[in-house]
């Protein structure tokens, strides 16, 4: 209990006395407003002055000054718009980013284009609302190239594009600037990984930093995972994660195309294929297939769908697409929408057992 001095005032007349006492910037919020009886205790900052009281007198007609014991006011912490609503005009509140991807302590934001001007003060108010964080980036455009990459612009903190992510139990070295990663996938990722069994060989087509591979290692005992990349920066990385997660002797790092890799060193191992590429995968639904043992296995499809029926559209494409490979879908275990890339255009699961 911190005693402090009060206003204390009828409950009825409660409100329009703590809106004076804000007004005269005389609130205390770090107290707790006190209601006993019929009467309202409204903790102050400081003993009013004498144009304090001939302002209260104005405005209320019974009150009185005094001091009380008050319980502490539980903090909670500090919202964006919180932060930001003495530093925008107001219209723009309603243009805040409606989310935030945290990857390690590094906020990446989408900057609307209404707060272009004011980015660098998002940034401030972003870092200023997450302790965690130490950097906060904008996305400057999408992921382009065969490494799906994307450019960042540093708006507030340290700048730094290197962090350690956690996700799962599992711990992921990444340099956003150099490879792909999304913490939006994290659902994913455990979902796919909760249904392997053991004994399974897994081919991860497109592994990256590992956020697939090394959580399935991690899950089960008995199993191995050759995880494929063309990008030596994220081979780079998921060497040094299959370390950090203790998952060497499961997880197998290969730099290459995943067609030519699995051409040459993988056709007819797996029991189940992982193609998370969801700008190509259509592509590769030949080398996913080329990898399926030959009395069949689970392959986990990826494609970006912006058709009025989404995830019917995602199957029939794929459906076509193993049986120009030469094999047949013995059942779609399921379909589902796993988030929505842009708007009107949704990132879209397949899985099916192949025959």
């Amino acid at each position: 209990m911190f005693r402090a001095p009060c206003l204390k005032v009828p409950k009825v007349l409660g409100e329009e006395a703590i809106v004076l006492t804000r007004k005269l910037a005389l609130f205390n919020r770090e107290l707790k407003v006190q209601l006993l009886g019929d009467a309202l205790y409204i903790p102050l900052v400081s003993e009013p002055t004498s144009a304090h009281i001939k302002e209260i007198e104005r405005s209320l007609p019974e009150f009185e000054i005094s001091v009380h014991d008050f319980p502490e006011q539980m903090r909670r912490p500090p919202r964006l718009i919180d932060v930001l609503e003495d530093r925008l005009p107001p219209h723009l509140l309603a243009c805040l980013p409606r989310s935030i991807d945290f990857v390690g302590e590094i906020a990446v934001v989408e900057v609307p284009p209404e707060l272009e001007s004011y980015k660098k003060v998002l940034g401030e108010a972003i870092l200023a609302t997450h302790k965690r964080t130490n950097t906060v980036l904008a996305k400057l455009g999408a992921v382009k190239g065969d490494f799906r990459l994307r450019e960042f612009e540093v708006l507030a903190g340290e700048g730094k594009t290197e962090t350690i992510h956690k996700e799962h139990g599992c711990t992921y070295y990444l340099d956003l600037a150099k490879v792909y990663f999304s913490p939006r996938l994290a659902n994913e990722h455990n979902r796919v990984a909760s249904q392997v069994k053991e004994g399974e060989t897994v081919v991860d087509m497109f592994a990256g930093v590992g956020p697939f591979s090394i959580l399935i290692a991690k899950k089960h005992v008995n199993m191995r995972v050759y995880a494929i990349d063309m990008n030596p920066d994220a081979i780079s990385y998921l060497k040094r994660n299959t370390e950090a997660n203790k998952v060497q002797g499961k997880v197998t790092p290969i730099l290459g195309d995943a067609k030519e890799t699995i051409r040459d060193k993988l056709k007819g191992k797996a029991d189940r294929a992982i193609m998370n590429l969801p700008e190509k995968a259509i592509e590769y639904v030949d080398a996913a297939c080329e990898a399926i043992k030959p009395k069949g296995g689970t392959i986990h499809y990826y494609e970006f769908s912006n058709s009025p029926n989404p995830m019917e559209t995602a199957k029939s494409r794929f459906t076509e697409a193993i049986e120009k490979a030469g094999r047949n879908i013995k059942e779609v275990l399921s379909t589902r929408t796993v988030r929505e890339a842009a708007p009107f255009t949704w990132q879209v699961a397949v899985d099916a057992e192949i025959q």
